[in-house]
This record gives C-alpha cells, structure tokens and sequence, in this order.
C-alpha cells in the first residue's frame, strides 16, 4: 500500500466516507468541497496522519493549501516523512 492510498484510508475512516474514498484522485478537491471534512474534521484527520505515519504535526504548519487537494495533502505528508514523491499516483 502506498502512502496516497494510506491518506485515502484515513480519509475513509476519519471522515466515514466509505466507497467515495475509492474514487478520491491526487487531483481531488478536499476542503470545502467533500462536506464531512469541516474544521472540526481537520483535527482528527491531522491526529489519525500523525499516527499513522508516526509524525507531529504544528498547528503553525497547517494551511487550507494543505487540504486542498488529496495529492497536496500526500506532498505535505512525504515532506514530514521525507519520503521520495513518486507521480502517477
């Protein structure tokens, strides 16, 4: 499993979106446009991301252009794990 496909699952799971994960693409809005992902769902995707990938994450480096789409939310992911980006995902 890579890790987009590990982003979607916390997705799935944290915003209980079921099958519509399966559909999300890099290029897939996020914020603002799938309306279980509000503020208050941002903190629990952020604390289910910081698990996951066993990284921590400051409120000061957290933006709406992080959430943007799914693949800046994966790009924000490998910079805190320092993990190569691969395209095509």
């Amino acid at each position: 499993m890579d890790d987009l496909d590990r982003v979607r699952g916390i997705l799935r799971d944290t915003l209980q979106i079921g099958s519509r994960a399966d559909a999300l693409s890099e290029q897939s809005r996020l914020f603002g446009v799938i309306p279980e992902f509000d503020s208050v769902a941002v903190v629990n995707v952020v604390m289910s991301i910081e698990v996951e990938f066993g990284i921590r994450i400051s409120d000061s480096e957290l933006s709406a252009e992080i959430f943007e789409t799914l693949g800046s939310l994966d790009r924000f992911i490998a910079s805190k794990t320092g993990a190569v980006i691969q395209s095509g995902h």
